[in-house]
């Protein structure tokens, strides 16, 4: 299978929330793909323990990689972010909207915390399109833009309503962005809604040393990006080790049906609807 034309050595790949995690894992294999890679992140000395990383596996050394301290949640940070990558390398072939924050908070509490997990899960993944898109589109070169979504922003589980409501954020901003950029005269960049399931992070970890056998590592989720990329996929659903994509579309397929059969909301976690719905999720 030919890689994705963006993924080519040479071309560049942007990735925010990169120094740990799914983001780290990328800019790994985006190196060892042959790409330039910047870095984007808060912590300027996680961000530069994650740079030595990245350079290690690029062809160029140091000199293939950018590390660029940067709050997504802020929009002139971003635009600096563009500056300085295009001031440095030319050129962008992939960007990955993937800073992420939890935990955020319920419908009725925690409203500070709503406002941090909306500015940087999605306001972060707006300001990167909105600024890095104009300037891929007007390269007229093959790209990909990727953001990283979440089951959560699909099936909405109860408890933390505000990262639920920030990753359906970014699912909407990128199905509206595949459809754009499929209709743009000219444009050659394809959108990719990267969907984790359980993977162990630091964000994800709550303390804990060592993965849970359930979970998958952010390699594992980047290998599912790269195959879905070449393979041209829009929605990358990645399973773990205890969820099957079975069980995940059985999952979604439940959710969409609250609205079309009128059942109560979220009726998945509903005591009245628990019998029904696991003889449904066995099919």
């Amino acid at each position: 299978m030919p890689n994705h034309p963006a993924l080519t050595p040479g071309r560049v790949a942007v990735v925010t929330g990169a120094a740990s995690g799914i983001g780290l894992a990328a800019a790994r294999r985006f190196a060892s793909l042959g790409l330039k890679v910047c870095l984007a992140d808060l912590s300027s000395q996680a961000l530069d323990r994650a740079a030595s990383e990245v350079a290690a596996l690029s062809a160029g050394g140091s000199n293939d990689v950018l590390a660029v301290p940067t709050d997504v949640s802020k929009l002139d940070a971003v635009v600096a972010l563009k500056d300085k990558v295009y001031a440095t390398f030319g050129e962008v072939g992939v960007l990955m909207n993937n800073a992420g924050t939890a935990p955020g908070g319920g419908p009725w509490d925690h409203i500070e915390r709503w406002r941090k997990v909306l500015e940087v899960n999605l306001w972060g993944a707006i300001n990167g399109v909105q600024t890095f898109t104009p300037a891929m589109l007007a390269q007229k070169t093959p790209c990909a833009i990727v953001n990283t979504g979440s089951k959560q922003g699909i099936t909405c589980p109860p408890g933390d309503t505000a990262y639920n409501v920030s990753k359906a954020g970014v699912k909407v901003l990128t199905e509206g962005l595949a459809h754009s950029l499929r209709n743009e005269e000219g444009a050659r960049i394809t959108a990719h809604l990267l969907i984790p399931g359980s993977t162990f992070t630091g964000m994800t970890a709550h303390g804990r040393t060592e993965k849970p056998p359930g979970a998958w590592t952010p390699d594992q989720v980047i290998d599912m990006l790269i195959d879905g990329m070449n393979r041209g996929e829009f929605y990358v659903l990645c399973p773990d080790n205890e969820v099957t994509r079975e069980i995940d579309e059985r999952r979604m397929l439940w959710a969409a049906q609250d609205i079309i059969l009128n059942r109560p909301a979220l009726s998945r976690w509903h005591p009245d609807y628990k019998t029904a719905f696991e003889k449904f999720l066995k099919g």
